[in-house]
């Protein structure tokens, strides 16, 4: 089912499943404004509908994912303007990391960059095999500040570091190898494998996914001490909620749960 579009992303309703693509093909789906105000209101719009239980980030066609910012008309999606203290990458980046949905990056080829950085925004990532990453930016004189921001707490120091220092990209097989993303799939093979995560989603209960969600962004700010009184609260929470009360059931009575957030 189609859902209202905005220039340069295309939003698709599949079941329960909100599918963004970064349309724009021929600029390697390469980040402007309209991209990244159009991921922002797709998370948005799943922030307020209880019945989407996940989004798809992807670009168009197999060659790119995203191959960063369009630099064809400066570099001002990346710079905040002097009377305006934030980025729209950075308020897309607060959209997201706010949002208790899950989000899956669907990695159908290069993904570099400013790239990197909508894809580190996700939860999951699943890659076609022949990807290829990088943080090539001390190749035009710049450096991938905002992208060091979610970078950092997926990758172990040193492989971060010879990606941003060195520029150069690296391929699927070495991305999984180091964290950056879940699996690499042959291309003919990723959207089997999307749906599948898709599914193993499905069975898990919407209210503990979205408490938990929450819970996971909340304790990265959190030092140990205050985590652990933090999830001592949220689990008290809860095992008292209605999802938790049909899972216990379902688990004894060894059927499928109703899951009352389903439809």
């Amino acid at each position: 089912m189609s859902e209202p579009d905005r220039p340069d992303v295309r939003l698709e309703r599949n079941a329960d499943t909100l599918w963004v693509w970064i349309d724009r093909e021929a600029r390697r789906n390469a980040i402007n404004a309209e991209v990244l105000a159009g991921i922002a209101e797709a998370v948005e719009r799943a922030k307020e509908d209880a019945s989407i239980r996940a989004i798809v980030l992807t670009g168009a066609g197999d060659k790119a994912f995203c191959a960063g910012a369009d630099l064809s008309k400066g570099t001002g999606t990346f710079s905040a303007l002097p009377d305006e203290p934030t980025t729209d990458f950075g308020r897309l980046a607060r959209h997201v990391r706010t949002s208790r949905v899950p989000l899956i990056a669907r990695v159908n080829g290069a993904c570099v960059a400013g790239g990197m950085g909508l894809m580190a925004l996700c939860d999951l990532a699943v890659a076609a095999d022949h990807a290829r990453f990088g943080l090539p930016e001390v190749k035009v004189g710049v450096f991938p500040m905002q992208v060091l921001v979610y970078l950092r707490s997926i990758l172990q120091a040193r492989h971060l570091n010879e990606l941003c220092l060195t520029g150069e990209l690296i391929g699927a097989e070495r991305a999984v190898a180091i964290g950056l993303i879940n699996e690499a799939v042959p291309a003919h093979q990723l959207d089997a494998r999307i749906e599948a995560l898709l599914a193993s989603l499905r069975q898990g209960s919407p209210a503990a996914l979205r408490r938990g969600k929450q819970v996971i962004f909340a304790m990265e700010m959190m030092a140990f001490d205050e985590a652990l009184a933090f999830a001592e609260a949220q689990i008290a929470l809860a095992a008292h909620g209605a999802d938790a009360a049909e899972g216990l059931a379902a688990f004894n009575a060894k059927r499928k749960p109703s899951w009352a957030g389903d439809a």
